[in-house]
């Protein structure tokens, strides 16, 4: 009698500002909390969530259904929500700073793990972090850029993984 197998995960992380860091590292850590062998290909602009230094931000410009509480100075113009990406930040200096900072401030708030926090949790549940070779190499990153505990491979190593996935995901 042969022993089943656990459930697998296989996530492509193409993305690498704030608010697309949270889907791959939230959907990754969970599915490995619940028992499931999970690997996560950090591809193209994705890859830079595995480095040391994370500097994630929004791009509410690249996002323009972002919507954002703005509260004004009189009670009944508290809950407002406009939408401030179409209306200033391509414009206003800064804004992708302020969105960030705004974006932190809020998950927190709410008690949002932060990036750093989802991606050690990847770690220590043994997700299968993979940096993109080829990407590393096109954007000239080196392995000491990177956080310790992740593979570096290239497409055939994470479709060996994929190919036997349960669930595939394109983030």
């Amino acid at each position: 009698m042969s022993e089943e197998r656990p459930k697998r995960l296989a996530l492509i992380a193409s993305r690498g500002t704030l608010d697309w860091a949270y889907p791959p590292f939230i959907l990754a850590s969970t599915a490995a909390a619940l028992d499931m062998e999970v690997a996560v290909f950090f591809t193209f602009y994705g890859l830079p969530l595995l480095k040391k230094d994370l500097g994630a931000k929004v791009a509410p410009h690249a996002n323009p259904a972002m919507p954002m509480k703005m509260p004004f100075g009189s009670e009944k113009f508290q809950n407002i929500t406009w939408n401030v990406p179409n209306a200033v930040s391509g414009v206003v200096p800064g804004f992708e700073s302020f969105a960030t900072s705004m974006m932190k401030k809020k998950f927190a708030s709410k008690g949002v793990a932060t990036i750093e926090e989802l991606r050690e949790a990847c770690v220590e549940l043994e997700v299968k972090l993979i940096a993109c070779q080829m990407t590393m190499d096109v954007f000239g990153f080196s392995r000491e850029e990177f956080i310790d505990g992740i593979d570096i491979g290239g497409a055939a190593t994470f479709l060996e993984f994929a190919a036997d996935s349960d669930i595939s995901l394109f983030i």
